[in-house]
């Protein structure tokens, strides 16, 4: 069975911005899902800067230690879609990054890119750090209008699939979002995955 079959669940560890924009909020918004398939626990901060910004500002440090705990305590059943917060190289704290993170997690990383100008180079610079700590990269789905040029780069240059094109939405409704899934030309890429 793939792993991202039906017991699948969305957790955000660190969120910034809580008050005026909530990413666990929104998921549930977009996806209709229950309670019991979204993780809205760990780090919460009000204002909408870096981890590690935010937290110091609320005299909050963020330590991976209860993120673990909190990822752990969960049954071995469930599987994840685990949303990071500004991309791989963001400070948590003054120590670590986001992408130690998701180094201790385990999990394989799917890559949202913009499909825009200066993809290439923000989208190769996460290749490398994921590489870097040995974490499996599951492909890239570029996000915005069609760059063929850009694609192509990417897979080549990081030998790694794009498995997917998303347009930008506007507006931003449940409707639109799974219409757009729909069309994704993802047919077995993440087979290599699933358990």
């Amino acid at each position: 069975m793939c792993r991202f079959g039906p017991t699948l669940r969305y957790w955000k560890p660190v969120q910034t911005g809580i008050e005026v924009d909530d990413d666990t909020a929104e998921v549930r918004r977009l996806s209709g899902a229950s309670p019991d398939r979204l993780l809205d626990q760990g780090v919460r901060l009000p204002r909408p800067l870096s981890p590690h910004l935010s937290a110091s500002l609320a005299r909050r440090p963020i330590s991976l230690a209860p993120l673990m705990d909190l990822a752990w305590s969960q049954p071995d059943t469930d599987r994840w879609v685990v949303e990071g917060a500004g991309g791989v190289l963001v400070p948590l704290n003054e120590q670590e990054l986001m992408v130690d993170l998701v180094t201790v997690l385990g999990l394989p990383a799917l890559i949202a890119a913009r499909s825009t100008l200066g993809t290439i180079n923000h989208t190769l610079l996460t290749i490398e750090a994921l590489r870097s700590r040995a974490v499996p990269i599951a492909g890239v789905v570029m996000v915005g209008p069609p760059n063929p040029d850009n694609r192509i780069a990417i897979e080549t240059r990081g030998h790694v699939t794009v498995i997917g094109e998303l347009p930008a939405l506007d507006p931003l409704t449940p409707e639109a979002l799974r219409v757009a899934a729909a069309r994704l030309a993802v047919q077995g890429e993440l087979d290599a995955f699933c358990v």
